[in-house]
């Protein structure tokens, strides 16, 4: 059985105010360096993963490596976790989108899987993506725990495949900010213990 731990990167400027962040590298906010070490902390105590998997940009790295470094184990960069590619829309702010791409913005709050991000990806390649990712995860640790450090994209897209949901329940879901999801896979059996789950922050917020 393989045990993933599913978590999304620290707080960073950009969401509180709704910004569309993307491939834009933000750094960790103080918030968020705290909120990486208490989650560090609650990893290492109940899972001592593996091995740990992050997206290349810095805001999961940074927060992969707090992890690493409370379960004594490296931290890998895997593209499959790479946030998802807003294009045009990157850092614009949702009311600058809403007003300067009115019917495409309202698509993506309602149907998003047929939507393309202008100049930029569908949901559909983000879980191209990710599914690419998970399988190489599935066949180098076919009986361990592994850490995954992600986006709220990608969480959301990786947990919609493991819940076999189509991609129109994309806003069914919330991933905040270095929240647990506790996923067993064995012998293709998928069982989700926990989604979001971020009691272990109260003294970050």
């Amino acid at each position: 059985m393989t045990k993933i731990i599913l978590t999304r990167h620290g707080h960073v400027e950009g969401i509180t105010l709704q910004q569309f962040r993307g491939r834009a590298d933000l750094p960790l906010t103080g918030r968020g360096r705290a909120q990486a070490i208490l989650t560090a902390r609650r990893i290492a105590e109940e899972w001592r993963p593996s091995a740990i998997y992050t997206s290349p940009l810095s805001r999961c790295t940074d927060t992969g490596r707090a992890i690493a470094a409370a379960c004594n184990v490296s931290a890998e960069i895997m593209d499959g976790l790479q946030d998802l590619d807003y294009g045009d829309w990157t850092l614009k702010s949702r009311d600058a989108v809403r007003e300067a791409w009115p019917d495409l913005y309202a698509a993506w709050l309602s149907t998003p899987h047929l939507v393309r991000m202008p100049n930029g990806e569908s949901l559909q390649d983000l879980v191209i993506r990710t599914a690419n990712g998970l399988r190489f995860v599935l066949e180098r640790h076919p009986s361990e725990s592994v850490v995954l450090v992600g986006h709220d994209s990608v969480n959301r897209a990786l947990l919609l495949q493991l819940l076999d949901q189509p991609l129109s329940a994309y806003w069914r879901l919330s991933q905040d900010p270095c929240a647990l999801n506790e996923i067993d896979i064995e012998r293709h059996r998928v069982r989700v213990h926990r989604i979001n789950e971020t009691g272990h922050l109260r003294s970050a917020d």
